[in-house]
């Protein structure tokens, strides 16, 4: 069907929803084009797109697809099925939970549904705790407010990996281009709908406070501004450092579950704009940390006090001087188990990696996703041949233990401020901790760049670049040889000459470049956005050297992707 038919069809639609019709009479070619020109997919962390009429758009047609199709999945299993459910403060996202929960019912599926808002990791959490089969979590994370997602877990909590994602794929090709109309449920039905208690966050909040190391430091003279961007993180934040005692401050203008993300710039930790307003509540009341955290509370960032002002930390900065207080402290304590294992993902910087081989630690590596990571650590608790210490993603999420199993805020939150109360206590900011690692290990300047590629002609684009950079392997890129290459796609690596297989991942289109200064950078198009993204990891001999050869990087791949 062409993009014109299609529009037609959900124009003449005779039960379509009054505002999509509206918006859908009120359509330009191009913006025809866009909502139409492909059917809303599954990505790096589900569903997530622009909120609006067509097929490839977020509204209450695309979720109940989707929800039928991953219905009709676990169902496969024979038995009774269940399901945990729970949602952000985005628009629609109450609705497209209770439109999700129904259509679940309507399948014979019992789903456990929260009333209000919950974070992320909460979801993750709950699934395990209630021993469903699945869980789907209503958010677009990050993503600005005209974004919102749906994803969906496994009986593990953990996001669904490509095989068997594949599966939910093929449920959902069954049913064809047609509507799904709301279901009308018997009053047997309406039952399977359950609502969550309290009880499930206390459980919640009690194993994330087992995660410190130094619960008994003392917390007087460390102060904390916290921000949740207007997102799910301010309820068990709050909670937590209330518990432990920290001496936090809250921006208020933040603390409203407000879906036009009203008094934030942008609602995204590992975007500078996103602590303007945090930054200015810590330089007034002498903060130590700026905590953010991102809408679903799945990912968090920290400035830190430097000087008369506040300096950001990337994620990859972070989970560096993470990793170094928590091994380093696992093994004071002797409590470092047998075979530890850390894992972190094909675009996150080295240095975490060499630190945790000094403290014995082996790395990981899996695609981007924190459900490699998780999928990873069910593994080795099924076969007990190594255990657990750290997970992370150079895009600020983090994970210390794995009652929950997706990156979580929460958890990070409280190691963070813990770390830092550690450090300041021995006369040390966090920005010290992350110096002492540069002069031991080498200097590290990791970053993000990215070339934004909407709709279909962008789709196409994007396309035709990969291709380009796939016919043409550099063999210097700013003035460096090239010492070795990988396609994810095609698993192959290249070295000396030499063509090997990569194993040990799921095809993906990702491009690694390793430089013979030990340098590396990666190009992958985003799994949530209309984004062809760059990582840069530079190792150098100081900031200096990492800064010149920043630029001399930056000029080379901008020449190689014109």
């Amino acid at each position: 069907m062409n993009i014109e038919n299609k529009y037609l069809t959900w124009l003449n639609h005779p039960f379509m929803d009054e505002d999509l019709k509206q918006e859908l009479k009120n359509m330009n070619e191009a913006q025809k084009k866009d909502a139409f020109y492909k059917d809303a997919e599954f990505g790096t962390a589900g569903m997530r797109n622009i909120l609006g009429a067509g097929t490839n758009r977020l509204n209450v047609y695309t979720v109940r697809k989707a929800s039928v199709g991953f219905g009709n999945y676990l169902n496969r299993k024979k038995g009774e099925v269940s399901i945990a459910i729970a949602y952000d403060n985005r628009y629609k996202s109450t609705e497209f939970a209770m439109e999700s929960a129904r259509i679940m019912a309507s399948l014979g599926i019992k789903s456990y549904v929260y009333k209000t808002l919950r974070t992320t990791p909460q979801l993750s959490f709950t699934v395990r705790h209630l021993n469903c089969d699945g869980g789907i979590m209503i958010t677009a994370s990050h993503n600005p407010k005209e974004y919102n997602g749906y994803k969906v877990y496994d009986k593990n909590g953990c996001q669904l990996i490509p095989e068997l994602i594949e599966g939910v794929i093929e449920e959902i090709g069954k049913l064809g281009n047609g509507f799904i109309e709301a279901p009308k449920l018997t009053a047997q039905q309406e039952k399977l709908i359950n609502f969550v208690g309290k009880e499930v966050d206390e459980a919640y909040l009690n194993e994330v406070l087992k995660i410190q190391l130094n619960p008994d430091l003392s917390k007087d003279n460390f102060k904390v501004v916290y921000t949740p961007q207007h997102g799910t993180s301010l309820k068990p934040v709050k909670a937590l450092f209330e518990n432990v005692g920290y001496d936090t401050v809250y921006v208020e203008e933040q603390c409203t579950f407000d879906p036009a993300f009203s008094n934030t710039l942008v609602p995204n930790p590992e975007d500078p704009d996103a602590y303007i307003l945090g930054i200015e509540y810590a330089r007034k009341t002498n903060a130590d940390i700026v905590l953010a955290t991102d809408p679903d509370g799945d990912r968090l960032g920290v400035a830190v006090k430097d000087g008369d002002d506040y300096t950001l930390m990337t994620g990859n900065q972070t989970g560096s001087v993470l990793i170094e207080y928590i091994l380093s402290q696992m093994q004071q304590k002797g409590i470092m188990p047998e075979n530890p294992v850390m894992f972190n993902t094909v675009v996150t910087s080295d240095l975490g990696e060499i630190i945790a081989k000094e403290y014995g630690v082996e790395t990981e590596k899996t695609l981007t996703g924190f459900k490699y990571i998780g999928d990873k650590i069910e593994g080795y608790r099924i076969s007990k041949e190594k255990n657990f210490v750290f997970g992370y993603e150079e895009s600020y999420g983090y994970l210390v233990k794995e009652f929950v199993r997706d990156k979580d805020a929460n958890q990070s939150c409280l190691i963070i401020a813990e770390c830092a109360n550690f450090y300041k206590k021995k006369g040390l900011t966090l920005l010290d901790v992350l110096n002492q690692l540069y002069e031991k290990h080498g200097t590290y300047l990791e970053t993000v760049e990215s070339i934004t590629l909407t709709g279909a002609d962008g789709a196409e684009k994007l396309k035709k670049l990969l291709a380009d950079l796939r016919a043409n392997v550099p063999s210097e890129i700013g003035g460096y040889k090239v010492i070795k290459y990988q396609d994810f796609r095609t698993a192959k690596s290249l070295e000396n000459g030499v063509e090997t297989d990569i194993v040990g991942f799921d095809k993906s289109d990702v491009l690694k470049y390793f430089l013979e200064d030990g340098s590396w950078i990666a190009i992958r198009p985003s799994g949530t956005e209309p984004k062809c993204k760059f990582y840069y990891c530079i190792k150098g001999k100081d900031q200096r050297d990492v800064e010149t050869k920043k630029e001399k990087y930056f000029k080379a791949i901008e020449e190689m992707t014109k």
